[in-house]
C-alpha cells in the first residue's frame, strides 16, 4: 500500500512532535510516522531515576507548558512521557505507530519512504529520529575478553540489578555522572573518565545551558566570537543526586584505562581493577541509517545541513539531533525554535 503526504516526518518523540506542532498550524498535509508502539520516545527507556535538567516550566515544547511534577523540581522521565502522551492527543498529531522505516529514496518529485508498514509518498521529509537508538561503544582493547557483563547506558535500569557488584562507571558527561551517582550506594563503584569531571556550578540547570546554547548561534550567525557553546561552561549538570554522592565524597574518578583483561581492565601504570560489571556512558551517534539510499552522509555520520536542511537534498530536514540541527535541539526546551524554521521553509517550499 502506497500513501502520498505532503510532510513525512518519521520519529514521534519530542523532537517529531514539536514538527508536527508548527506543520499543523502552517495548515500542511503531514503524518509521523514512530516506530514506538506508545507515545513518550526514548523517555519510555531511560533509566529509572533519571530527572531533567530544569524545571518544568523550562522543558516545553511550543505551544504548550510541561506541568509540574507534585514533590519534584526537575521532573522525571515517566512526567516526561506523561506530557508527551498528552501534548500528542491534545493537538491531534497524526502519528502512526509502530511503523518502522527502513529507506528513503529519490523518487521523481518524491522522496518515497519505506516501512514495514508500507510506502508513503512525500513531497518533503523531516526525520526526527535522534540518536538513543545507536548508543556508541569506544573500540577498547580487549573489550571481547572481558568476561563480565558489558552495559551500555541504554540498559542500564536500576541500582538493585547491580547491587553488591563491583562496577566500572566509564564516561564523564552527565550520564556517566548521574549513573555512578545512581550506583555510588549500593555497588564497589570504580568511575572512569577521560578527563576530570568538570562540573558546572551548582546554580546552573538547562535553563541556563540553553541561553548559552542560543546566545553562540546567534553569535556566530552574525560573525562574532564564538563563546564555545555550552561545552566551555563544563560537562556535567550537579543535578542534586549527583552534588549528594559527589559531597559525600563517593564520585572520585580515575583516569581512563587502556584496555580491558579478562576479569576486570588494566592501567598503563600496571595497575588493575576487576569487575563484575562495565556500564558505558559513552554517548551516541545519529541514528541516520535510514538516509542511507540518499547518500548524504559526510564527517563523523552528521548530514551536512544548512539550518535544519539537508545541504544534498532540499526536500529533507534533519532535526533533534544536536547543536547541528539546531541550538539546543536535542533538548525539549531547544527543538521548539529548529522545528518552527524547518516547518515554515517547508512552507514556502511547497507553495512558493
Amino acid at each position: 500500500m502506497t500513501r502520498t503526504a505532503d510532510v513525512v516526518v518519521i520519529g514521534g518523540g519530542q523532537a517529531g512532535l514539536a514538527a508536527g506542532y508548527h506543520l499543523r498550524r502552517l495548515g500542511l498535509d503531514f503524518v509521523v510516522l514512530d516506530a514506538q508502539s506508545a507515545p513518550g520516545g526514548a523517555w519510555r527507556h531511560t533509566w529509572d531515576s533519571l530527572h531533567l535538567f530544569s524545571p518544568a516550566a523550562y522543558s516545553s515544547l511550543p505551544g504548550r507548558l510541561m506541568p509540574p511534577q507534585p514533590g519534584e523540581t526537575y521532573p522525571d522521565a515517566s512526567h516526561v512521557v506523561s506530557y508527551l502522551t498528552d501534548y500528542e492527543q491534545r493537538y491531534e498529531l497524526p502519528v502512526v505507530r509502530p511503523v518502522r522505516v527502513e529507506a528513503v529514496h529519490r523518487d521523481g518529485e518524491f522522496l518515497r519512504v519505506e516501512a514495514d508498514a508500507g510506502t508513503w509518498r512525500a513531497r518533503t521529509v523531516i526525520s526526527a529520529t535522534g540518536t538513543w537508538w545507536r548508543p556508541f561503544v569506544p573500540a577498547v582493547p580487549g573489550r571481547s575478553e572481558f568476561r563480565g557483563r558489558q552495559l551500555h547506558t541504554v540498559e542500564y535500569g536500576r541500582p538493585a540489578d547491580l547491587a553488591g557488584e563491583r562496577v566500572i562507571v566509564v564516561g564523564g558527561g552527565n550520564s556517566g555522572a548521574q549513573i555512578a551517582a545512581d550506583l555510588a550506594y549500593d555497588t564497589d563503584l570504580t568511575w572512569v573518565t577521560l578527563r576530570e569531571p568538570r562540573y558546572l556550578a551548582d546554580d546552573i540547570d538547562g535553563r541556563a545551558l540553553f541561553d548559552h546554547a542560543t546566545a553562540r548561534r546567534r553569535a556566530l550567525d552574525e560573525g562574532r566570537t564564538d563563546n564555545g557553546g555550552v561545552a566551555s561552561l563544563g560537562d556535567i549538570v550537579a543535578v542534586p543526586p549527583v552534588r549528594e554522592a559527589r559531597d559525600a565524597g563517593r564520585l572520585k574518578a580515575q583516569p581512563m584505562f587502556a584496555r580491558l583483561t579478562v576479569t576486570g581492565v588494566e592501567w598503563d601504570d600496571g595497575n588493575r581493577a576487576d569487575a563484575d560489571t562495565i556500564v558505558w556512558c559513552t554517548g551516541f551517534r545519529p541514528a541516520l541509517s535510514h538516509l542511507a539510499p540518499l547518500g548524504l552522509r559526510g564527517p563523523r555520520g552528521h548530514v551536512p545541513t544548512a539550518g535544519t536542511r539537508a545541504v544534498g537534498e532540499p526536500r529533507l530536514h534533519l532535526l533533534g539531533y544536536g547543536d547541528w540541527t539546531g541550538p539546543a535541539s536535542a533538548t525539549l526546551i531547544g527543538v521548539g525554535r529548529p522545528a518552527r524554521e524547518a516547518a515554515r521553509e517547508i512552507a514556502r517550499l511547497l507553495h512558493g
